[in-house]
């Protein structure tokens, strides 16, 4: 867990000095685009002036393909190297497995409480409610000042492995408004329409196909582990009958 959240923190950090380094250009001025188009934002302010401010993006296929383009761009990239950094930054974010949404909070006034996070925030993909599967532990921290990190939601039904986004929807994060005591009631709400593939986060070439084997694999050693797991239940059941079956035939023969 320590591992995956350190390249979580890199590819993140990565991402986030690309936006600070880059100039006016046409490359920057794209990726700034696509970020403002998955980016929300929720400030509240009470009489003292006290503040809280999150801002939520879903990492979508046409964020990163985007953040990808302008990485290759900048740095001069082969197509290889290209592949190989978003075949490892989709792994880092578990993409294929999860949504990933990337949360950045300021609290300006009394502290913060906001454990047990995954309480407090939850995600509704259609009219199903889901709560993470992970997040930054840090959330669980008392804050004042910035915080950001990354909260992840299921992306696949866990018992039929079909995804929960096959269609055009809205996605709608809930964060309870007890986060912070300048909210202290109702709700923060930032909602997203997407398509099956903008939030599926899987992005075209190799690197795509790679995740999706991964994937996969994951998925098969669940479905034998459960045949194995269901044939040993079936011969047990087969034995019990024969039991029965046996001691009718005695009983029967008396």
């Amino acid at each position: 867990m320590m591992r995956k959240k350190i390249i979580i923190a890199v590819f993140v950090l990565a991402a986030i000095l690309f936006s600070w380094m880059t100039g006016p250009t046409d490359a920057a001025s794209r990726y700034e685009a696509v970020l403002a188009r998955w980016s929300k934002t929720e400030s509240r302010r009470d009489d003292l002036g006290n503040s809280f401010t999150i801002k939520a993006t879903l990492y979508t296929a046409e964020y990163i393909e985007a953040l990808m383009q302008s990485e290759a761009e900048k740095n001069l990239w082969t197509a290889y190297e290209l592949e190989d950094y978003k075949y490892n930054f989709l792994r880092g974010l578990n993409m294929e497995e999860n949504v990933a949404i990337h949360l950045e909070m300021e609290q300006l006034g009394p502290t913060a409480h906001m454990a047990p996070f995954n309480e407090m925030i939850s995600l509704w993909i259609g009219r199903t409610r889901y709560s993470p599967t992970d997040y930054d532990q840090r959330f669980n921290m008392p804050l004042q000042g910035k915080r950001d990190g990354l909260v992840f939601f299921p992306r696949f039904n866990d018992r039929t492995g079909q995804p929960l986004i096959d269609r055009s929807m809205s996605l709608r994060l809930v964060i309870n408004g007890a986060v912070s005591p300048v909210v202290m009631s109702g709700e923060l709400r930032f909602i997203w329409d997407v398509q099956a593939q903008d939030a599926a986060g899987v992005v075209s070439g190799s690197a795509a196909d790679r995740l999706e084997v991964d994937r996969l694999l994951r998925r098969l050693e669940r479905l034998n582990v459960e045949r194995a797991q269901l044939e040993s239940e079936l011969e047990a059941k087969r034995h019990e009958i024969a039991e029965i079956n046996a001691r009718i035939e005695e009983l029967q023969g008396r």
